[in-house]
């Protein structure tokens, strides 16, 4: 029988998977929001909106469900709108592009062709497809070291020492040194706001066929293949059973009502679902559900707060940032280039996947992640095919 408060074990694992799920990947989130053409206060926006979803998301289905069902923003679609071109139409048909990302997720967990279909494109090619998009993010910490040696430098370090002691607390810890330079170099600017409490900003969206193709369609694949299909697995490897298609569409629907104010997109989260649903989470599995629920309640009080954040990253050097979501990625870019090479036979469509993706080309308006994907879809059928 379910205790009717959380257990205190639930609430600090709650607390740690929050300060992870938000303090690891929220530097990318912004990358991502400045690409499509977010002012910094439609950037707050969208960073209180994918806090604030992911949270309610989390309560809602582990509530319901009594799983601990661990929701996250797709951390690595932010790094796809990092490295993609905004709309020719601007920040508007980028909202439009997240609808249509999430409306493609709730048609998946609802239409099983398309869910299937989603699940059908290989491990290799979307995974080289992720390693592409985070490459030239993954560069960035490097390219800072040299130009900004004495912010860049002890960023790098604090990430790579406390990594030695803990994989998870790394770039929290690399975010608090960062914290600390800006503090240092602000000569006396207020790096807080006036109001602590973020406002949401509601932008209409504009839909072209461009914007969907060549980013909500991406954006899609790319949260399907790499949060909800794996959060789904990590779950039933713990023990638990549940229904992938209403979860699918359950976090498409999250996107699809926060997608207005400028969340890229909800998804299931993997790492943290890991987190919430082991026995450190709690020793009776039928009480971990609360983990995943105190977490949500903490991402959303991060989000409350999300503007004080913008405003501290606005008086940083956007190499500083650039060095914060690069650090944020290098561990995601290891695996999906192990993910992506380690069938011998898929190699060669993958490396083709990878090198286009990580071009960064547009052509008729489509970008490199559609292009990788094609090009690299193509090789891998006529291999298969002659095979």
């Amino acid at each position: 029988m379910a205790h009717p408060l959380p257990p205190m074990q639930t609430v600090s694992t709650g607390l740690v998977v929050a300060i992870v799920g938000f303090f690891s990947s929220f530097p990318i989130v912004l990358q991502g929001l400045s690409a499509m053409g977010a002012s910094p206060v439609q950037a707050a926006s969208g960073l209180m909106s994918a806090a604030i979803a992911m949270g309610l998301a989390a309560i809602a289905l582990s509530l319901f469900y009594k799983l601990p069902i661990s929701v996250a923003w797709s951390t690595p679609g932010a790094a796809l709108l990092a490295v993609s071109a905004a709309p020719a139409q601007g920040y508007s048909a980028a909202i439009g592009a997240f609808l249509c990302a999430g409306a493609l997720t709730v048609l998946a967990g609802l239409w099983k062709p398309l869910g299937r279909l989603a699940a059908a494109i290989p491990t290799s090619l979307a995974q080289a497809m992720l390693a592409g998009v985070l490459l030239p993010l993954c560069l960035v910490p490097f390219k800072a070291a040299v130009e900004i040696p004495w912010q860049a430098l002890p960023v790098i370090l604090t990430w790579f020492i406390a990594g030695r002691f803990n994989r998870l607390f790394a770039v929290p810890a690399a975010v608090v040194a960062a914290a600390i330079i800006v503090s240092l170099n602000a000569n006396g600017a207020q790096l807080l706001p006036d109001r602590m409490i973020t406002t949401p900003i509601w932008t209409a969206p504009s839909f072209s066929v461009a914007s969907a193709i060549g980013i909500g369609v991406p954006l899609f694949i790319v949260t399907m293949a790499t949060q909800n299909i794996p959060g789904v697995a990590v779950m039933r490897s713990f023990g638990f059973n549940p229904v992938a298609g209403r979860l699918f569409s359950s976090v498409g629907a999250a996107s699809m009502l926060s997608a207005p104010f400028g969340a890229p997109a909800t998804c299931l989260a993997a790492i943290t679902a890991a987190m919430c649903s082991n026995e450190d989470s709690h020793p009776d599995p039928a009480q971990r559900y609360w983990s995943a629920v105190m977490a949500g309640v903490f991402y959303c009080l991060f989000g409350v707060f999300a503007v004080a954040i913008t405003s501290f990253a606005a008086h940083a050097d956007p190499l500083l940032m650039g060095t914060l979501a690069g650090v944020a990625l290098i561990g995601v870019l290891a695996s999906a280039i192990h993910a992506a090479l380690d069938v011998p036979t898929e190699r060669e469509a993958a490396i083709l996947t990878l090198a286009i993706t990580a071009s960064g080309i547009t052509v008729f308006g489509l970008g490199a992640a559609v292009w990788g994907l094609l090009a690299g879809g193509i090789a891998y059928l006529v291999t298969h095919r002659m095979r």
